[in-house]
């Protein structure tokens, strides 16, 4: 069995794309498309361990993956990262820029070290990894960056330095667009709503509680998953958007569009799609979407 992807064989045969964040969740999954379709992934994050566990899967489906540990908080780091994958693939053309993390809090309680701290996390690492990767290939050779966000519209009760930082990118992202376009370097950003994806299990039970409560209240009556989250990505990535730059891609099953005051009447019309033969998700949410149900820490 191989990843069960929407996008023609060979689509990034000889090309090189970088995924931040790429041991788990979105950022595995995603990596798993583009190497089923040829690209060489560069797997990049603080946990070598699951780097590696990742580039062995998808080594033994038959793609090419590398791997580097890297704290993406250390510019210093990121310039290494960024000149070592150029040495060892000999190019980049892509960079998911997926890697983030934040923890829930009232904003009364948030310490500025916590703020700060995922603001370095979800903001500056992301345009510092993204700097790098022009100036060191980009700005000659063009390519093709893609923000992994979240959407801010209407804040984020409980997550406001996430919120800040989320925003910041989808900024970021315009302005880089503009700035790069000469360059040939395209900018998106994409933004997922609710995945049901490994990172569901670092929220407390509360917080899962609250998420499948929220279901309830959402049009399409369920999360989305892994692949249809990277379905998007790789679409960004591709020859096919290629006059597409600046933008966002929402990838929330209309959940930001549902007014207050209508009501969403019960139904499973909104089919998932699981490419993912590897999916491996959240405990407290795998039985819907095609996984195993054992997680992943």
């Amino acid at each position: 069995m191989s990843y069960r992807s929407i996008y023609r064989p060979g689509l990034f045969e000889g090309r090189a794309v970088i995924v931040t964040g790429g041991g788990s969740g979105i950022g595995r999954c995603n990596a798993h498309e583009l190497a089923s379709l040829g690209a060489a992934v560069a797997l990049v994050g603080r946990r070598l361990e699951r780097l590696e566990a990742v580039a062995q899967e998808i080594e033994e489906d038959g793609g090419r993956a590398i791997c580097h540990a890297c704290d993406l908080r250390d510019e210093e780091a990121v310039r290494a990262m960024v000149a070592d994958v150029i040495e060892r693939l000999g190019r980049i053309d892509g960079l998911v820029n997926n890697a983030g993390g934040q923890f829930t809090s009232p904003a009364e309680n948030m310490s500025q070290k916590g703020f700060e701290t995922v603001i370095r996390n979800n903001l500056v690492s992301g345009f510092v990894v993204a700097r790098e990767c022009f100036t060191q290939w980009m700005k000659a050779n063009g390519g093709s960056v893609v923000n992994i966000v979240a959407d801010p519209i209407g804040g984020m009760p409980a997550m406001v330095h996430s919120a800040g930082a989320r925003a910041g990118m989808m900024s970021v992202t315009e302005t880089l667009a503009v700035e790069w376009a000469n360059h040939g370097v395209r900018v998106n950003s994409v933004a997922p709503g609710y995945i049901a994806s490994s990172g569901m299990n670092a929220y407390t039970p509360e917080m899962q509680a609250k998420f499948t409560e929220g279901l309830k209240k959402m049009p399409f009556k369920r999360m989305g998953t892994e692949s249809e989250v990277s379905s998007v990505i790789t679409f960004l990535l591709s020859e096919g958007a290629s006059y597409v730059s600046g933008a966002c891609y929402y990838v929330h099953g209309a959940s930001q569009s549902i007014r207050q005051d209508w009501d969403i009447p019960d139904h499973t019309r909104a089919k998932p799609y699981q490419g993912f033969h590897r999916y491996n998700g959240p405990v407290a949410f795998w039985g819907d979407y095609g996984g195993n149900g054992q997680g992943e820490d």
